[in-house]
């Protein structure tokens, strides 16, 4: 994980403020420090609460939106990898851990051509059930799988059944945590 940065927004910016997901506005102009910047979004404090700022909203802290760079597979079906490494881009936004290796993803069927082509379904849980930034989670989930090559369609599906329990977290997520 970086170190804490001091910015100075470049222009007015949409956020979410974490945990709630409540959506603001951060004028330009005002400075926040960003506390996480994995995946591609960032977390910033600002004015005392803790918010998330997608990647695409980057050049308003003056930084540069992540970039994916998969290689097309030639033969049009979707590379089950790569969706994998899309998944480990998407983070809790106050746990430096992907969404993978925290044990938020239960499930990932790739149907390649399907009725829909091809289709990816993602079984998911989050944290808490009462979770504010579920759908920001689950939206950056379905986002970054839409950008493999050859994705048609993704389905993110939330359940809670079993409940999430750090027993899910692996081992480089307990060690990312302190917890071993």
């Amino acid at each position: 994980m970086q170190e804490r940065e001091v910015v100075l927004t470049k222009r007015e910016v949409e956020a979410r403020l974490v945990p709630s997901g409540t959506e603001i506005m951060i004028p330009s102009d005002t400075f926040v420090t960003i506390t996480q910047s994995l995946g591609g979004s960032f977390t910033v404090a600002v004015n005392g609460n803790l918010a998330r700022i997608e990647g695409h909203d980057a050049d308003a802290l003056g930084k540069q939106p992540l970039e994916s760079s998969f290689e097309t597979p030639a033969d049009g079906t979707v590379n089950e990898n790569q969706v994998w490494e899309a998944l480990r881009n998407c983070y809790d936004p106050e746990i430096p851990v992907n969404v993978v290796d925290l044990g938020l993803i239960y499930d990932c069927n790739i149907e390649n051509d399907s009725a829909d082509g091809n289709h990816i379904h993602i079984l998911m849980t989050l944290t808490a059930a009462g979770c504010g930034m579920g759908p920001v989670i689950t939206d950056d989930v379905k986002r970054k799988v839409e950008h493999v090559p050859n994705v048609d369609k993704v389905t993110v599906e939330l359940t809670f059944d079993p409940p999430w329990s750090s027993e899910m977290l692996t081992d480089e997520a307990k060690l990312e945590l302190g917890m071993l």
